[in-house]
């Protein structure tokens, strides 16, 4: 059997209350959920850093054993060039001997520089390295507690999040889909999380814009979905102010 209008505004009317009561939960941890998320992304790029420096340390450290190797090689040629000189038939091969020496000498020259170099620059890297840990190890104490604060408040309001999470899947299910579509939207765009809005004292619950009379009378038939022109909250009724007993006292009017 199809729900009336009646009948569909009640249903999201209360996926809105549920749906309230969610947030005001979720509204107590304030930015605490944000802020631990920053400090979790921020100490990954962190890692991320370090793990870069290391690889550079790594990379120099490799450089220096090459040159290392290098200089002995060409250590071995030197005593190997040595040798051969002292058994040299003419100047002409003397003079080739003389010109792999200083080549071999050279070389050795040139990987000690690169050795020095490669020190200097893992050294700035352990330095690096260093202060960032340092820094993530601060930022990680933060993190800590961001995280246990954020932890408590959650624990505390554990039970009832979960009562009402699950009033909602069973409040969501009593809305048709196209309606319920249309309110996960209007959720998503609204600052306070309000899609379902009353009308209070003439005016619409969501935005406090004017509610003409003759909308609000056809508000309350509810015959028909009616949102407002403002804001484009669904107007699920409207709450009446009447006098008893010389007492304002709001009153919210069920007319079919």
């Amino acid at each position: 059997m199809e729900s009336t209008v009646a009948q569909k505004l009640d249903a999201i009317y209360n996926l809105q209350l549920i749906d309230s009561r969610l947030d005001a939960i979720v509204k107590v941890r304030g930015a605490l959920p944000e802020e631990v998320q920053d400090l979790e992304d921020e100490i990954a790029g962190y890692e991320t850093r370090l793990e870069k420096f290391q690889n550079d340390i790594d990379s120099f450290e490799g450089d220096i054993k090459q040159f290392k190797d290098n200089i002995k090689e060409s250590e071995k040629l030197i005593k190997k060039y040595q040798e051969q000189q002292m058994n040299v038939r003419n100047n002409r091969e003397y003079d080739a001997i003389t010109k792999e020496l200083e080549l071999q000498d050279l070389e050795i020259q040139v990987a000690k520089k690169k050795i020095a170099e490669s020190g200097v620059k893992i050294d700035q890297k352990k330095g690096d390295l260093d202060e960032l840990s340092a820094l993530m190890k601060d930022r990680q104490k933060d993190l800590d507690l961001k995280k246990e604060e954020l932890d408590t408040i959650v624990a505390e309001s554990e039970s009832e999040e979960s009562k009402l999470q699950s009033e909602h899947d069973k409040a969501i299910k009593k809305v048709e889909d196209r309606l319920a579509k249309s309110y996960t939207k209007i959720r998503a765009n609204a600052k306070n999380g309000l899609a379902v809005v009353m009308v209070k004292r003439g005016a619409c619950g969501g935005c406090f814009n004017t509610v003409p009379p003759q909308r609000q009378a056809d508000i309350r038939e509810k015959k028909k979905l009616i949102v407002c022109e403002h804001c484009g909250r669904i107007l699920a009724g409207v709450e009446d102010e009447i006098e008893e007993e010389g007492t304002k006292t709001k009153k919210r009017t069920a007319k079919a």
